[in-house]
């Protein structure tokens, strides 16, 4: 299995904004086939350091992963919400 792990600071935070990027990544649970699982959550914390969001999505593995960053609901409605409302990110994927 993999996990790919996502961080996202956001252009114009708010915690209404952490939300609705949270709700946004929850859409993909049901639009995305290769997403076992799908999980996000905003940061409470918001320390110096703190990402506002995160994402965590199970994989089934590498080629799957491949599958899901090509995955049309991922590019053309995830990313492009992303994109739009996120200026910083940091990814981590690995294999459990």
């Amino acid at each position: 299995m993999v996990k790919h792990v996502l961080f996202c600071k956001l252009d114009d935070y708010s915690p209404e904004n952490a939300q609705a990027l949270v709700d946004m990544f929850m859409t993909m649970k049901g639009n995305v086939p290769c997403a076992k699982d799908v999980f996000a959550a905003a940061d409470f914390l918001r320390s110096g350091r703190s990402y506002d969001v995160m994402l965590e999505v199970t994989i089934e593995n590498r080629e799957a992963l491949e599958e899901y960053q090509k995955d049309e609901y991922h590019v053309n409605v995830i990313k492009k919400y992303v994109h739009a409302r996120v200026h910083q990110s940091a990814t981590v994927d690995y294999e459990y």
